[in-house]
């Protein structure tokens, strides 16, 4: 893999044939599911590299119509801002955008799902009748038991397939109009990205593909295995930043919107801090019982933010200063819900809706797995449950009226550790 120059500069607007590529290789078909700002930013990128063709598939309302409509009135346009304030625009456009899996799927090496994870078993329903053996799918990011999903939702055909997953979006972004323009504000040094080849023969290199995709940055880093990024710090950040904040709260509305990460307390650095080392203390744990699972990628919680906003974080001494001055952040507030001019915590955000089944509980049931005791994931998760209106962790087990929401290892009959090795 090469290196790509810096085709930023200020003002510039560049023409797709003049993106240099990260990876070389036969044209390339990438289908990028989902309407969200990361699906718009995936299927811009992917139609200005060369050789490569973007579809974009989208099961949500009349999304599909929308964004072909406004395609045919306007240019598609990806405007990258970088840290030094230059900025780019790249123009190009997927050559489709349907709400029809059979004129997508079929012909696709590679299927990017970039959509809240609650969505994805939507999209693997939709994908399973058209896939093909080889085909690459990518969760972007998966969450914690994209894989298992992918498994107990495709059965055969994921074995025949690559399934990828990466630990993070690749950058911070946002649509300025729906179907022709997103911005990019930030992108990330790197990303951790774990890839289960099963019996699959892809005809695209799975890791080059994505970083031909994304372009020089962020540079895509292999996992030693799936775990590894279940067992990343991004999967639990957002929970205990929220019981932090509000777990004195007092039910009433507050006149001021707080940051959310640049606004952080002790509280909350203490429980990020509890949570992450309970997610070094598991992997650990999974080494030392299973002594051929690599878990050195699962690293303490400031070394991960040290390595993954290395180009954002202005003072990196410590937790509280890595969220302080990591531009990333910059505007970024608390979920809220406006009530005349107050202001009340949105519970029903995707900070708890979807970090917490999708994210939290699944970490607790590999800790339970790993025998590991988990006094602050506890403490954030059964916080977190009553909140939501659920019920997922009872008397310290995943036993739950509500765990079949969730994407937890023993829902879908993962309960040693050889079970969670077996489909490597």
């Amino acid at each position: 893999m090469g290196t790509l120059p810096s085709v930023l500069c200020k003002d510039t607007q560049i023409e797709p044939s003049k993106i240099p590529e990260t990876i070389e290789g036969p044209r390339l078909v990438v289908l990028v599911c989902g309407g969200s700002h990361g699906a718009h930013t995936a299927s811009g990128l992917a139609a200005s590299r060369n050789d490569t063709e973007a579809r974009v598939l989208t099961l949500y309302k009349d999304e599909a119509k929308r964004w072909t409509k406004a395609m045919r009135r306007h240019n598609f346009t990806v405007e990258v801002t970088e840290n030094n304030g230059k900025s780019t625009k790249i123009i190009a456009k997927p050559t489709i955008v349907s709400n029809d899996p059979e004129a997508v799927v079929p012909g696709a090496h590679v299927i990017i799902f970039s959509m809240p994870a609650f969505a994805h078993p939507v999209y693997l329903e939709a994908i399973e009748p058209h896939l093909k053996p080889g085909t690459v799918i990518v969760g972007m990011p998966g969450k914690p038991g994209f894989e298992f999903q992918c498994l107990d939702i495709l059965k055969d055909k994921a074995r025949s397939c690559v399934i990828m997953s990466l630990e993070t979006l690749p950058w911070a972004t946002h649509i300025l109009e729906y179907g022709c323009k997103v911005k990019i504000f930030a992108t990330k040094a790197s990303v951790q990205t774990s890839i289960i080849s099963g019996k699959s023969h892809p005809e695209a290199d799975p890791l080059g593909s994505m970083q031909r995709v994304l372009g020089n940055k962020p540079f895509l880093k292999q996992t030693n295995s799936y775990l590894e990024i279940y067992l990343s710090s991004k999967s639990v950040v957002h929970p205990p930043i929220m019981y932090g904040t509000w777990k004195d709260w007092d039910g009433q509305p507050v006149d001021v919107v707080p940051l959310f990460y640049q606004g952080v307390n002790e509280v909350a650095i203490k429980y990020l801090f509890g949570v992450a080392g309970e997610l070094v203390a598991t992997a650990l744990a999974f080494k030392q019982q299973h002594p051929g699972l690599i878990m050195s990628r699962v690293i303490p919680l400031l070394d991960w933010y040290r390595h993954t906003y290395a180009d954002d974080i202005k003072d990196n001494r410590d937790l509280w200063s890595c969220l302080l001055t990591n531009t990333a952040y910059d505007g970024l507030y608390h979920p809220m819900i406006e009530k005349g001019r107050q202001f009340m915590p949105d519970f029903e955000h995707r900070y708890l809706v979807e970090d917490v089944p999708n994210g939290l509980v699944v970490t607790k049931g590999l800790a339970l797995i790993a025998g590991v005791k988990t006094p602050h994931t506890d403490e954030v998760l059964l916080w977190c449950q009553k909140t939501m209106g659920k019920e997922y962790l009872v008397d310290g087990k995943l036993t739950g009226k509500d765990i079949q929401e969730t994407r937890c290892p023993q829902r879908y009959g993962y309960n040693t550790i050889d079970d969670l090795v077996s489909f490597l």
